[in-house]
C-alpha cells in the first residue's frame, strides 16, 4: 500500500502543490481587491442616490417655503365696494353722449357728462387739457387727478405722480380749482388740500378702471395727446 506522507510526495509534485498554492493566494488576494473595488462603487452609487433624493426634497421644501412666504405676504385684495373715503362726492343721472364744441359741467373739474369724440390719452401734463376729451377718458374708467398750479409745485406733482399707476390715469394743472387738488372719476370727486392726503391713494384703489364707468376698459390710449403731454 503506498505510503502518502510528505518524504513519498515526489519532489516535482510538492512544487507544484507550492506553485498552487500561490497562484490561488493571488487569485484571492486579487478576488478580495475586485470585491472591494465593487463595494466602493456600490457605497459611492448609495451616497450619489441619497444626495440626489436628499437635494431634491430640500429643493421642494424650499419652493414651498417660497410659495408660503409669497402666500402669507402677499397684500390680500380688497373689494373696491369696501373702501369708505371722506367726505366723497358721488353724482349721479350723469349723460354720456358725444357732442361737438365746449360743454358746460356742474362739477369744476367735470367729473363726467357729454363729452368729445375722441378720448384724451392717458399721461401727465403739464398744461391744461381739454375737459371735453378729459371727461371721455373718465368713461373709459380713467382716474383724472387736477392741481391747482400755484398751490402745489414741482415737488407735489411728483409726489401725486408716486402714488399713481403706470396707465388710465391722467395727471394736469387746473387753474382755479376749489381746492389745491381734487381726484376724479366718473360720477365721483375727492377734494384735498394736499398730495399728502391718504385718500388719494384710497379713491384710485376705489375707482381706477372701476366697473362703474360706462366703458371701463375701452382704450386710454391711440386718441387725443393735448399740448404739454410729458409722460
Amino acid at each position: 500500500m503506498p505510503s502518502d506522507s510528505p518524504s513519498s510526495i515526489p519532489p516535482k509534485a510538492k512544487d507544484q502543490a507550492k506553485k498552487l498554492t500561490v497562484k490561488q493566494e493571488r487569485d484571492a488576494r486579487r478576488a478580495e481587491k475586485v470585491a472591494a473595488m465593487v463595494a466602493e462603487q456600490k457605497r459611492q452609487q448609495r451616497n450619489r442616490r441619497f444626495a440626489w433624493i436628499g437635494g431634491s426634497v430640500a429643493g421642494v421644501l424650499v419652493i414651498g417655503l417660497v410659495i408660503g412666504f409669497v402666500v402669507s405676504s402677499a397684500k390680500p385684495q380688497v373689494d373696491p365696494a369696501s373702501i369708505s373715503i371722506g367726505d366723497l362726492k358721488t353724482y349721479s343721472g350723469l349723460t354720456s353722449n358725444h357732442v361737438t364744441g365746449t360743454v358746460d359741467y356742474a362739477q369744476t373739474p367735470p367729473a363726467g357728462g357729454d363729452h368729445a369724440g375722441v378720448w384724451l390719452n392717458c399721461g401727465v401734463y403739464s398744461e391744461a387739457v381739454p375737459n371735453e376729451n378729459a371727461v371721455h377718458a373718465l368713461e373709459h374708467g380713467s382716474v383724472w387727478v387736477t392741481y391747482d398750479p400755484a398751490v402745489i409745485d414741482e415737488a407735489g406733482v411728483q409726489k401725486i405722480r408716486s402714488q399713481l399707476p403706470d396707465t388710465y390715469v391722467v395727471v394736469s394743472p387746473y387753474p382755479g380749482l376749489p381746492s389745491p387738488v381734487v381726484a376724479s372719476a366718473w360720477g365721483n370727486q375727492v377734494f384735498m388740500d394736499s398730495p399728502d392726503d391718504e385718500r388719494l391713494g384710497e379713491f384710485v384703489q376705489k375707482f381706477w378702471r372701476s366697473n362703474d364707468a360706462p366703458e371701463p376698459g375701452a382704450a386710454c390710449t391711440g386718441g387725443l395727446d393735448a399740448p404739454g403731454k410729458v409722460a
